[in-house]
């Protein structure tokens, strides 16, 4: 009798975060598919005359390329956010110095936040990214206003000085997005088109 042969399905891809942000980390959980991070070796500095949105695109693909170089079987997810207050890119402030300046600045004002996710598996040649923007509609806030939730959240980590899925939401007049994780530093819609398109299997 011939032995049969037994074909065995191909071992799924491992799945890599090029981010330490544990904001990101944290929507990426919501998936329920296991993964693993790794911080990427990329300079942010934005080159002369770099739109924001562009600097975004840029900085997510350059991440996840970078981690992907190093892990050419695994599927890699890289991202960025930019915040642009009219064209001009704010980053994360640092200090509560730094903090209390921007939202002076923001005050009134509607800005976007630029949030880019890039998709790459070198092993298949796979390479996608897309940019989710935000509008994001501060109120009119005081002074004091200011002073008080910086205190309560010290947000020196997000670009913008403000965490929406947190206290500042308290700060806006309103959020205009067609991918709602996509202010926190993820946007999930689209990170879960391109994972699939590039073999994820996802509920």
């Amino acid at each position: 009798m011939p032995e049969s042969t037994v074909f065995s399905a191909p071992a799924a891809r491992p799945l890599i975060l090029g981010s330490t942000s544990r904001y990101r980390r944290e929507l990426l959980e919501r998936l329920r598919h296991p993964f693993t991070t790794a911080s990427p070796e990329v300079d942010e500095t934005p080159r002369p005359g770099e739109a924001p949105h562009d600097l975004a695109l840029r900085l997510a693909l350059a991440k996840a390329q970078a981690v992907a170089a190093l892990h050419p079987e695994a599927i890699v997810i890289g991202s960025d956010q930019v915040a642009d207050l009219h064209g001009e890119p704010l980053g994360k402030p640092g200090t509560h110095e730094r903090a209390v300046v921007q939202l002076q600045r923001m005050r009134g004002q509607t800005m976007v936040f630029h949030t880019a996710v890039a998709v790459v598996c070198q092993a298949t040649g796979f390479a996608q990214c897309e940019l989710a923007e935000v509008g994001v509609r501060f109120r009119d806030l005081s002074d004091a206003e200011i002073e008080r939730y910086l205190r309560a959240e010290q947000p020196y980590d997000c670009a913008g000085s403000a965490k929406s899925e947190g206290l500042g939401i308290a700060l806006l007049d309103a959020i205009h997005s067609d991918d709602p994780t996509a202010l926190i530093g993820l946007p999930l819609i689209r990170t879960c088109r391109m994972v699939r398109a590039a073999g994820l299997v996802l509920p």
